[in-house]
This record gives structure tokens, sequence and C-alpha cells, in this order.
């Protein structure tokens, strides 16, 4: 079964959503942010007795950690997408807890986030070549915001148009000819 649908629906307009504004950290905001979810996901390492590398970086006004091993760690048991989301959501609550202020704060344990963005090319792909085979469009399946920003960023590499529908869980994008 593919994770492609065609739809035939039509466009729901912008207008339609209400947007709410984001607020733009300060590279101080975003290096705070970076320094604690690095003492939150080290301790978390700590507890769980797995050795592993914490890069910082802050770009596109978001936090970003990057979690390695140089070594033959079990480090895979955390870099699971669903893992990986999760240990993100609990992080940005440590963040916020500490901070006050909400965070966008990216994790990536293992390279999870570069095999990822690997599947969700191949799901364009195959999207793409179903409307080009004749389909009105293809909806992709539900997911997070970040990954909808990275759907949206192929798409348009590829050269056809995409935007996200539906509220809550349900949330999924949907790709167009341009």
């Amino acid at each position: 079964m593919s994770d492609v649908t065609e739809t035939n629906e039509p466009e729901i307009a912008a207008a339609d959503h209400a947007i709410e504004p984001v607020t733009v950290s300060t590279p101080d905001q975003l290096e705070e942010e970076g320094d604690i979810a690095a003492d939150y996901i080290e301790e978390l390492l700590d507890i769980t007795d797995l050795d592993g590398d914490i890069e910082i970086d802050a770009r596109g006004g978001r936090a970003y950690l990057s979690v390695t091993s140089s070594e033959q760690t079990n480090l895979r048991l955390l870099s699971r997408p669903d893992t990986v989301n999760a240990l993100q959501e609990l992080t940005r609550i440590a963040v916020q807890t500490k901070t006050g202020a909400f965070s966008r704060l990216i994790l990536d344990v293992g390279g999870s986030r570069q095999t990822r963005e690997a599947e969700l090319a191949l799901l364009v792909d195959k999207a793409v070549e179903r409307i080009e085979a004749g389909a009105e469009s293809a909806a992709l399946p539900a997911m997070t915001s970040y990954e909808r920003k990275l759907i949206h960023d192929v798409v348009a590499e590829r050269g056809f148009t995409s935007q996200s529908e539906g509220e809550g869980r349900d949330r999924h994008t949907v790709i167009t000819r341009s």
C-alpha cells in the first residue's frame, strides 16, 4: 500500500486558516536554549549509560542539537523517528520550564534527521510520479510541522506546489502541479 493518495478536492485558501506570528529568538536566546537542551540530553545519556557527543548549532531561528557517537554504542536505540520526536518534545519542555518561552529546538540523534529527510524526499518523488502520471494531486500522510516544512522545501525544489491541510494530528501535505 502506498503512502501517497490521489485527491481531487479543491484547494483550501490560506485565508481560511489563522496563522499565529512566530517569535524570533535572538542568538543569545538560541545559545541559552542549546545549552539547557544539551544539559538535559547529557543527563539522559548518563542515566541510560550511553555515550554521545553533543553539538549545538543555531540557524533559521532555531537551536539544533545533534547527538553523535564515535564509538559503537547503543545510541541507535534512541535514533528511531518516534523516539527522537518524543525526546525532542521532552527537551523542548525542559527548555521551556527553564526559560519560560516556547522552544522550536530540533534534536537529531545518530543522524536520524538526515535519514528521515531522505525518506521524505523519496515520498515526494513517489507523489510527483503519480502527478506526472495524471493525478490532479497527491496527499501525503499526516506528519509533524517540521517534516511538513521539509516536504514543502523538497516539493519546491522539484518544481511543484504544496500546501498543508487538516488540523492537529491529521495535518498533512497535498502536492499539486505549479
